[in-house]
C-alpha cells in the first residue's frame, strides 16, 4: 500500500456541509451566456416527437422501473399540456430492458424503432446503455439514461447518441476529497475492486487532492481472497484521515468482512466514506454501531413530496423513487430540444440538448421554456435536478450528491447534499 503522511483528523461532515448550497430558479429571466451559432442539422423528423422508454419491468432490478415510467407519464402531460412540440402532442411507448442477463433489451429496443421514435429514454443500468448504443447510433435516434454511470460509456459513444442526466461515478471521488481536504485532512486511503469504477474513482480522488498538493495515503484492491484483518492493519498504520471503501456488490462479503475487520483494529465507522456502489442499509447484516458515523455517497435528486404525490397519481402503488427525477428531466429536455431545432428527429435531438442547457435565459417548465423561446429567443432549462448542463461527451457537469451518515443501528440517513459544479 502507497502511503503518505498523516495530518490532523477533522469533522468531516462540517466539510461536506460547506460544499451545500441552496439554488433556486431565481428570478425570470437572465441569460448565462451570450447565445451561440446554433449547429447546423438537416431535419429527418416527421412533426411528431415519440418518445420510447426502456426500464426494467422485470429482472433484478425491476423495483426501480414502475416509478420511472411513471416519471415519463408525467413528463409527457406537462409536455402536452403546454403544447405539445411543433403544434402536436408528444406520444410515448413504454418498453421492459429487463435486466442485464436477458435479452429483453434488443427485442424491446427493435419495438420501439418499429414505432418509428426519435429518443429513447433509458435503459436504467450502464451494462444495458452499453448494449444500446450501436443500435441506437445505427437508427439515429437520441439516448437519453436517467441512471447509467458508468465512465467508459463515453468510449463507447463514437458517434454521440448518449446523453446522461445522471452524474458518471467518478465524480464523486473528488467530492469526497474536497470534503476532506476542507476539514483540514490530506491523508485518504481507497479500498477499490481494482475494477474500471475503483480506477475511475482513484483518478478523481487523486485530482481532487492534487488542488491542495495533497497524495493519495494508500491504496488496496480488495479481492474474494483478500487477507482482511491483514488489510485492516496496514489501513491503521497508516492513520488517516478518510477510508473510502468503494468495492462493488460482487464483493459485498468481503466489503462487509472488511469493515468489521476496521472496527477491530479501532478505524472508527465516523472516517468511512461509502460510495454509491456499495451504499445500503447494514442494520441486519453488520453488527450494531460497527458504520455508526460513517459516510455515505449516492448520486441523485431525491424526489420532493409534491412530485412524489404526482407520480403516484400513475401509480398509486409505487415505493421507490430513485431515477425518477431524472427520468421527467430526461422527458422534458428532449421535448426541449426539439423544440429548439423545430425538428423532431433524433440528429436535431442529441444537437438541440447541449444548446438548451449551456446558455440563454434561464427557464424552468415547458410552458416558461416556450415563451422565453418565443419571445427572447435562446433558453436555458433549470430542471428538478437543477441546473443541468452538458459537456461534448453528453455528460452533465452540474449535480447532486446526496451526503448520508450512518446511524448505531447501520442505517443511512440523508444529511445533507454535495454539489459537483
Amino acid at each position: 500500500m502507497r502511503t503518505t503522511p498523516r495530518a490532523a483528523s477533522a469533522v468531516l461532515v462540517a466539510a461536506a456541509l460547506g460544499l451545500t448550497a441552496c439554488s433556486g430558479l431565481g428570478p425570470m429571466p437572465t441569460p448565462s451566456e451570450t447565445p451561440s451559432a446554433v449547429a447546423t442539422v438537416e431535419a429527418s423528423g416527421d412533426g411528431v416527437l415519440r418518445i420510447g422508454t426502456l426500464f426494467p419491468t422485470s429482472g433484478d432490478i425491476s423495483f426501480i422501473g414502475p416509478a420511472l415510467v411513471a416519471a415519463a407519464e408525467v413528463a409527457v402531460r406537462d409536455v402536452n399540456a403546454a403544447g405539445g412540440v411543433l403544434g402536436e402532442p408528444v406520444e410515448i411507448f413504454h418498453r421492459d430492458s429487463g435486466d442485464a442477463s436477458g435479452d429483453d433489451l434488443e427485442s424491446a429496443m427493435a419495438d420501439l424503432l418499429e414505432l418509428e421514435v426519435d429518443v429513447i429514454i433509458g435503459p436504467a443500468t450502464s451494462v444495458l446503455a452499453e448494449r444500446i448504443i450501436p443500435l441506437a447510433a445505427e437508427a439515429g435516434v437520441t439516448v437519453i439514461s436517467p441512471a447509467a454511470t458508468y465512465p467508459s460509456l463515453r468510449a463507447q459513444d463514437e458517434d454521440g447518441v448518449l446523453f446522461r442526466t445522471i452524474p458518471s461515478y467518478e465524480n464523486q471521488g473528488a467530492l469526497i476529497a474536497q470534503s476532506v481536504l476542507a476539514a483540514g485532512g490530506s491523508s485518504i486511503v481507497l479500498v477499490t475492486d481494482d475494477d474500471e469504477l475503483g480506477l475511475a474513482l482513484e483518478a478523481s480522488i487523486i485530482a481532487g487532492l492534487a488542488d491542495e498538493d495533497a497524495l493519495l495515503g494508500g491504496l488496496e484492491t480488495l479481492t474474494e481472497s483478500s487477507n482482511l484483518a491483514r488489510m485492516a492493519t496496514d489501513i491503521a498504520a497508516v492513520e488517516p484521515d478518510a477510508v473510502v471503501i468503494a468495492t462493488t456488490t460482487a464483493l459485498d462479503e468481503q466489503t462487509r468482512g472488511l469493515i468489521v475487520a476496521l472496527a477491530e483494529v479501532d478505524v472508527a465507522g465516523r472516517t468511512l466514506w461509502l460510495t454509491s456502489q456499495n451504499m445500503a442499509d447494514y442494520s441486519a447484516t453488520l453488527p450494531e454501531g460497527v458504520l455508526e458515523g460513517a459516510y455515505g455517497v449516492l448520486e441523485g435528486t431525491p424526489a420532493s413530496d409534491q412530485f412524489i404525490a404526482r407520480l403516484r397519481q400513475s401509480d398509486p402503488a409505487l415505493r421507490s423513487f430513485r431515477y425518477a427525477v431524472e427520468t421527467y428531466d430526461a422527458v422534458v429536455l428532449a421535448a426541449l430540444a426539439a423544440l429548439e431545432y423545430d425538428d423532431d428527429g433524433g440528429p436535431s435531438i442529441a444537437a438541440g440538448l447541449p444548446r438548451i442547457t449551456a446558455e440563454g435565459y434561464r427557464c424552468g417548465s415547458v410552458a416558461e421554456c416556450r415563451v422565453v423561446h418565443d419571445d427572447r429567443g435562446s433558453f436555458h432549462y433549470v430542471g428538478l435536478v437543477g441546473d443541468v448542463a452538458f459537456d461534448a461527451s453528453g455528460d452533465v457537469t452540474k449535480a447532486d450528491y446526496g451526503l448520508y451518515r450512518y446511524s448505531e443501528e447501520n442505517r443511512p440517513v440523508r444529511i445533507g447534499t454535495l454539489r459537483l459544479r
